[in-house]
């Protein structure tokens, strides 16, 4: 728990959510005018089973489990990592997170809900701030935002977001699903979606996305696997729901490579849209028409509805093939995502305070340090060849000795007059 101090002198209190929070952000939701409904969004970017978008119903039947969850080390630990505002015990604002890969490296805020958006930007500040400061093993964070809402996005700009990338959100009705099922996709190696194919769906992630975007979302082989946990929450959430996931990939044999992945979240009862997720290799954007005949071809099974899917501003040919159907745009949003790096920035007037002396005082080892492997494996080295120079050294003094001594004995054994002899010798000839 923190607290801050507003300009008018109201102790802001930031804490983590309690049960007896949500009524209070429902009544939060009702107040603000700007709020948009983002059903279409529950497969592509927010995968937590309780969103404060949601009914107060919804989220009450899922609190009391996630939070048991949590109590345990599991990869669903942080599925309601959640944060209340509050101002002389009233409850101004919420924000909730979740980590979007497995290494929990990138970070998505997933809903911010106050009591008046246009008027409230230091208690949105704060508790945006305040995710910083509480999760420290995040190195970049990313959010959504609708075009429309200025207010949102100027305290998002505000706190160092930065647009990553332009979201377009579709809608192809029943009766264009219809049309699009009378063709019968050519998918011959079309197969379904297992935990050995981790590796193929990430490669195929990793070449459909811009380095920058790749670098934000910082996916693994791990994050395309699913785990017994996950799996039960999806499995939970798709009965409560009345909802069916299918998905697939098509596999190029000649590379051994994944060309095209989709999935799509087929509704049982027909009360809600359906909705897709595409993935497909800039270099096989043919299979636009063909994955999305297969996803409308699933959907006949089902009651009439429409289909939902999201495009983005990098995947031009997939929104020319939408326009060419002609599919409805029904929203526009921005990614935006930022790094830890502008913390710097924030931290600049409390590093101003700090004495360099101290700082670098600080910085000096508190006792000696212990040598690693290789620091060992270098002292040994030069150990040896300091012995190998010496022992050469040594060797070279004794032969030269022995030489010198060797001389000296031959000259003892010469005759006084011996040189005198050669030069006499010598003048003879």
């Amino acid at each position: 728990m923190n607290s801050f101090l507003r300009k008018n002198q109201s102790l802001v209190v930031i804490r983590t959510l309690e049960y007896r929070d949500l009524e209070s952000i429902k009544k939060l939701r009702k107040q603000n005018s700007q709020e948009v409904q983002q059903n279409h969004r529950d497969v592509t970017f927010n995968l937590s089973p309780i969103n404060l978008n949601q009914k107060l119903p919804q989220i009450s039947h899922w609190y009391w489990p996630i939070k048991f969850l949590s109590l345990f080390p599991n990869p669903c630990r942080s599925l309601l990592t959640c944060y209340i505002s509050e101002v002389d015990g009233q409850v101004k604002g919420a924000i909730q997170v979740c980590p979007s890969n497995h290494t929990r490296s990138s970070w998505r805020i997933e809903r911010i809900v106050m009591e008046e958006i246009g008027t409230t930007k230091g208690i949105g500040s704060q508790l945006i701030r305040y995710c910083f400061e509480k999760i420290w093993e995040a190195r970049t964070w990313l959010l959504e935002v609708n075009v429309n809402d200025k207010d949102t996005m100027a305290l998002y700009r505000q706190n160092g977001f930065q647009p990553l990338a332009q979201i377009t959100y579709w809608t192809i009705t029943a009766q264009q699903l219809q049309q699009l099922a009378l063709s019968q996709p050519n998918l011959p190696n079309l197969l379904p979606v297992s935990n050995t194919d981790a590796q193929l769906l990430y490669q195929l992630d990793t070449a459909s996305m811009p380095p920058l975007v790749r670098q934000v979302f910082d996916r693994h082989i791990h994050d395309f696997k699913t785990n017994f946990i996950s799996g039960l929450i999806e499995g939970v959430k798709q009965w409560l729901n009345h909802t069916e996931l299918v998905s697939g990939y098509v596999f190029e044999s000649q590379r051994k490579a994944a060309i095209g992945y989709f999935q799509v979240q087929l509704c049982r009862d027909g009360k809600k849209p359906h909705i897709a997720q595409l993935t497909v290799h800039p270099a096989y954007t043919w299979l636009y028409p063909e994955l999305l005949s297969q996803m409308a071809t699933f959907a006949q099974d089902f009651p009439p509805q429409s289909l939902q899917l999201a495009s983005t501003d990098y995947q031009p040919e997939r929104e020319a093939y939408l326009e060419k159907i002609k599919a409805q745009q029904i929203e526009h949003t921005l990614l935006m995502s930022r790094s830890v790096w502008h913390k710097l920035r924030e931290s600049k007037s409390v590093i101003s305070d700090l004495q360099f002396s101290e700082v670098l005082q600080s910085l000096q080892p508190a006792r000696k340090p212990i040598p690693s492997r290789s620091s060992w494996l270098k002292m040994m080295q030069n150990k040896h060849d300091q012995s190998s120079n010496y022992q050469q050294n040594t060797n070279n003094d004794y032969y030269w000795e022995t030489t010198n001594e060797q001389v000296n004995s031959d000259a003892e054994f010469l005759p006084p007059n011996s040189k005198n002899g050669d030069k006499d010798e010598h003048r003879k000839i």
